[in-house]
């Protein structure tokens, strides 16, 4: 039996990335541990170097890019209602932790989360590693928020932009034009591409690549083989995929298929 808080996780183990990582974002947070070399991480417009035994978080959407030197590390992307679950047991209202520090040096968080991963890539019990999760999480959230948000989003009725990332989303695996995009936010190209950058931090194209970068690393770690997961994520050219694929995640598509390094939760 596995950790229920944990369904659909995603778990990553490098060991030796060095090169260029190009802007992206994650609808999901992103924690993980650098254990040797460097990282330079540019994070909402800042530049910050990232050593041994520290801890990187990014809050979800926000967009990152940066470069590697020989940077070993571990992440995972847990999802908003898991945080927000925690935040919710901790302090008696559901919302969205957003943590203020980006690189954090704190020898105790790093420990905590070291045995977290552990208990992770040597399947312990649920109980176990359920426990190590929120002996983590819970110290993260209580040392490094900054504010928290209410959660869900509701909203009674969806901005432009809003429904434009849903058609990226529902559409993904399709051929999107921009008139598509401006007429899903019933806008014209122009107001489109300026209140689209806006919002989201990043040119359409960006945004889709991203999406479907995420979608087919889901795939591939799900059992579907590289050729196809590229082609359901909306990828028609797989050299395309493969390029877009490392500018994203500093890797090849083809490291997920080292299993030993690479979860994805059930």
């Amino acid at each position: 039996m596995k950790a229920s808080l944990l369904s659909d996780t995603i778990f990553e183990n490098i060991t030796n990335s060095n090169g260029k990582f190009t802007n992206h974002f994650h609808d999901t947070y992103t924690i993980g541990l650098t254990h040797d070399g460097i990282f330079k991480s540019i994070h909402e417009h800042k530049t910050t170097l990232a050593y041994q035994y520290s801890t990187r978080v990014i809050n979800p959407g926000e967009v990152h890019c940066g470069d590697s030197h020989a940077w070993q590390y571990t992440n995972f992307y847990p999802n908003v209602e898991l945080l927000s679950n925690l935040y919710e047991q901790m302090y008696g209202e559901k919302k969205m932790p957003v943590f203020e520090k980006h690189i954090i040096q704190d020898d105790e968080l790093y420990r905590r989360l070291v045995s977290f991963f552990r208990s992770v890539y040597t399947h312990e019990e649920a109980m176990v590693t359920e426990s190590k999760l929120i002996n983590a999480l819970s110290y993260l959230i209580a040392n490094y928020t900054r504010l928290a948000t209410p959660y869900p989003f509701a909203c009674k009725e969806k901005n432009t932009m809003s429904m434009a990332v849903e058609y990226i989303h529902e559409y993904l695996d399709t051929e999107i034009s921009l008139e598509n995009l401006s007429e899903a936010a019933m806008v014209s190209k122009y107001h489109f591409l300026r209140l689209f950058k806006n919002h989201t931090g990043l040119t359409p194209h960006q945004y889709i690549i991203a999406e479907r970068i995420h979608r087919a690393k889901e795939l591939v770690l799900e059992g579907e083989s590289l050729a196809l997961a590229g082609l359901h994520a909306g990828f028609s050219d797989q050299s395309h995929f493969i390029r877009s694929f490392r500018k994203i995640y500093g890797y090849s598509p083809k490291t997920l298929l080292q299993k030993s390094n690479f979860i994805l939760y059930k």
